[in-house]
């Protein structure tokens, strides 16, 4: 008889994917849809959610189909992080979009929120987060009001909203809630506090479990099985399990629609211009979490973002691929400079108000040199945020993974910026991590620990700049942001 496969699924921002692994976690296939992202305003970013519920029904089934018949035994299941949206109890039935973390709507409402939210959070006021977007949710949003009289009303992240519409119970996970600002830090559910300074009934919000363990099932009638939900996370947590960085001092960066860096570390860390956040808990006693790991994040907000605008938007190149190609053929920017900041500025900046800019262009540049722009601000911000986390981590390597990752040109500006080795890792991290968190939760592997040790050492890159131009190069750096942050 076979072995049973783990199944892991990845509620990206731009794309759902499904990937089913033998327990050796060599992947037997992956289901991949595309979910579009709409800008119906200034500073608006949405999706729609049946698309993307659609999307998980679709790739999900697709793999089922090519496990032929053998049992799984858990699935995982990712998401977005800090989107949110509104919707009706026990029933699909969205009533808001998906608003998107790149949102900045609720700009001017978190000018009226107490400073000292950020010191219980430990989360700058920002848009990037949940609560503001849901705070905006319960004032401006269409019928809300009406739905929470009538006790017709949830609010929460799109995984609830997918756990929940797949018939399981209404719930996430503290990975999750650690992104809301609506938990303290070091907190093991929703902050009475925090709650209040937004202004948002906990009754509204999902019940905060652990990361993994048995948390039900999910099921549909187009899927042939059941699936044993095993685990539930934010994204980059889960890239961080796929990426094999698992014990504290070891961090990686995942390239997609950003860039998000997240470092282990021993205990709720602070650092300035990073984000403490919740790794993954386990299972703890009558369903809530029990032993939890922790993390520093920071985000590069626009990456395949920045790609996807130059080429598709400003026309440069058939698509993202084909531009970070362009770039390959050129030696340098010709002294192009671009500040990739089309969602604000993340970490360690924090500047949601900033836009991207971009600087000295000439007679002489060509698409060639603004996609070697666009590369280099990527790795820029990156090394950012890296260095920022030098306090409270020795990173002398850093894991890579995400469909930028293919690209040989950003990994090699990346790896010179940092000054630093690169180890490059499967571009489906973050759906095998999810499918690896499950096995844990199942039983299959003693712990995270084990799970990552069947990982592939994977590929490395190391740098070729010399020590001296390489700081030179982050202080030009430094100082153009500095400039074209206040423009």
């Amino acid at each position: 008889m076979r072995s049973p496969l783990l199944l892991g699924i990845d509620e990206g921002t731009t794309a759902v994917k499904a990937g089913l692994f033998e327990l050796d976690l060599t992947p037997v296939a992956i289901a991949r849809r595309a979910v579009p992202v709409s800008h119906p305003r200034a500073g608006w970013v949405e999706q729609d959610p049946q698309l993307i519920l659609e999307a998980v029904l679709e790739t999900v089934a697709e793999v089922l189909d090519a496990a032929e018949g053998r049992e799984i035994l858990a699935a995982g299941l990712d998401h977005q992080g800090e989107s949110v949206m509104a919707w009706e109890p026990g029933s699909a039935r969205a009533l808001s979009p998906v608003i998107v973390w790149q949102d900045k709507r609720q700009e001017e409402l978190l000018g009226e929120i107490a400073p000292g939210v950020e010191e219980r959070s430990g989360l700058p006021l920002d848009p990037y987060f949940s609560a503001g977007k849901l705070a905006w949710l319960l004032r401006e949003g269409s019928g809300l009001q009406e739905a929470r009289a009538g006790g017709r009303l949830r609010l929460g992240t799109v995984d609830a909203f997918l756990r929940e519409s797949l018939g399981g119970r209404f719930a996430t996970d503290l990975s999750t809630a650690s992104r809301t600002q609506l938990l303290a830090i070091g907190g093991r559910n929703w902050d009475e506090t925090l709650l209040r300074e937004f202004g948002i009934d906990p009754g509204l919000l999902p019940a905060v479990g652990p990361t993994y363990g048995d948390l039900g099932e999910l099921r549909h009638e187009r899927w042939s099985v059941a699936l044993p939900l095993r685990a539930q996370l934010v994204d980059q947590q889960a890239a961080l399990v796929g990426s094999g960085a698992v014990s504290p001092g070891q961090a990686k960066a995942t390239y997609g629609t950003g860039v998000f860096v997240l470092g282990r570390t021993a205990g709720p860390d602070r650092c300035e211009g990073l984000l403490p956040t919740v790794a993954w808990a386990g299972p703890g006693a009558d369903g809530n979490p029990g032993e939890v790991a922790y993390a520093l994040d920071g985000g590069v907000f626009a990456a395949g973002a920045l790609l996807e605008w130059l080429s598709t938007e400003l026309g440069l190149a058939e698509d993202p691929a084909s531009l970070a190609a362009m770039a390959s053929q050129v030696p340098d920017s010709a002294g192009v400079r671009l500040l990739p900041a089309l969602s604000g500025l993340g970490s360690p900046w924090w500047q949601p108000d900033a836009r991207a800019v971009i600087a000295g262009l000439h007679g002489g540049v060509r698409p060639g040199h603004l996609a070697r722009a666009a590369l280099e601000a990527i790795a820029q911000r990156v090394a950012d945020i890296v260095e920022a986390m030098v306090p409270s981590m020795k990173i002398t390597s850093l894991k890579v993974d995400g469909g930028l990752s293919r690209d040989a040109t950003l990994l090699e500006l990346q790896s010179d910026l940092l000054g630093i080795e690169l180890t490059v890792g499967p571009p489906d991290a973050t759906v095998l991590g999810a499918a690896m968190l499950a096995g844990v939760g199942a039983g299959a592997f003693a712990d995270i620990e084990q799970a990552a040790g069947l990982l592939s050492a994977g590929r490395r890159v190391s740098p070729k700049l010399a020590e001296p131009e390489r700081l030179s190069k982050r202080e030009d750096w430094r100082r153009f942001v500095e400039l074209a942050g206040s423009l």
